[in-house]
């Protein structure tokens, strides 16, 4: 199968190339490299050989039409973004010119080339809005009302594929991350809690809980949701699917558990709470399970010690 990854060279595009590569697939990345490295390609490059394609294109470029019809992919999994909930708040322009321009460009390259599919990630923690506290785990059927920029925009994500699939028969898969960690998550840039502890509970700096700690996520490991995406190639067809584990951990219970893998015994530092940030999140995965015959497989106890064990071999 002929595939393309935008965003490929992110920790969860670069994981999904190594099982995409590992699969016999070929694959041609498209990446800005913003964000997303080079080195996260490595292991594909030395086991795809020819079947490896790397372009260097920013999807806000028109250029990234042309670069998706000239691979003649019969799948494209789309995850490019600007991913910041906070940047998305300060610079609502820059998200939607990323997220929104970058993904049409993407869907006219799907279309153009005659690709059978897209899979797209769209984002569990905040197509949902605040949801209720009685409604979590929050399933699909929830309705969607997000409260910043970049929720919006991948709530439009969503709109467009329906749209290109009622005018166009494209088929697409949008699947609704909830918090997705793992290697290769930079700790510096625009990264989830468990990178950042790892990356400080490891050269001794401290970290810092916001608010009470007691605010609520939905962990999944990063392996798990590379899985969930090779799977959509084949099913989930015209579905918004939660990726998660439906299950809640708190930001205090996520430190002790990472703070004890990592035989430290300090504290954290408390500083104020966040604004604009949920109290609680957490997505149900009926359909996942349904539709993909998918469920998470990592244990955040498993997966925050692989975190610790990577970052341990590659001092960031």
């Amino acid at each position: 199968m002929r595939t393309v990854v935008t965003g490929g060279a992110g920790f969860i595009g670069s994981t999904l190339v190594d099982q995409l590569v590992a699969a016999g697939h070929s694959v041609s990345v498209i990446d800005n490299f913003s964000s997303g490295k080079a080195e996260n390609l490595d292991h594909a490059r030395e086991h795809a050989g020819q079947r490896l394609a790397i372009h260097a294109v920013d999807i806000r470029d028109a250029q990234t039409i042309t670069t998706i019809v000239e691979a003649q992919p019969d799948v494209v999994y789309h995850l490019a973004a600007q991913a910041d909930v906070r940047v998305s708040v300060n610079n609502p322009v820059l998200d939607a010119q990323i997220n929104v321009i970058g993904t049409l460009h993407v869907l006219e390259g799907v279309r153009r080339a005659g690709a059978r599919k897209i899979v797209a990630a769209s984002s569990g923690g905040t197509i949902y809005g605040e949801p209720l506290p009685s409604a979590l785990p929050v399933d699909e059927l929830y309705p969607q009302h997000p409260v910043s920029p970049y929720g919006v925009s991948k709530k439009v994500l969503g709109d467009y594929m329906f749209a290109y699939r009622a005018l166009h028969q494209l088929d697409f898969t949008a699947l609704a991350l909830a918090n997705v960690y793992g290697p290769r998550q930079d700790p510096h840039g625009e990264a989830g809690v468990v990178a950042i502890f790892a990356g400080r509970l490891l050269t001794g700096e401290s970290c810092t809980v916001f608010g009470t700690g007691e605010q609520t996520r939905d962990y999944v490991y990063v392996d798990d949701v590379a899985d969930a995406f090779v799977r959509a190639a084949e099913r989930g067809g015209g579905h918004v699917i939660n990726i998660g584990t439906g299950v809640e951990t708190s930001v205090n219970a996520l430190y002790r558990s990472m703070a004890d893998a990592a035989g430290v015994t300090a504290e954290p530092v408390r500083a104020p709470a966040r604004a604009g940030e949920l109290d609680r999140s957490a997505l149900a995965i009926t359909r996942a399970r349904t539709e993909l015959g998918w469920q998470p497989r990592t244990s955040l106890a498993e997966g925050s010690r692989a975190v610790l064990d990577w970052f341990r071999a590659n001092r960031l």
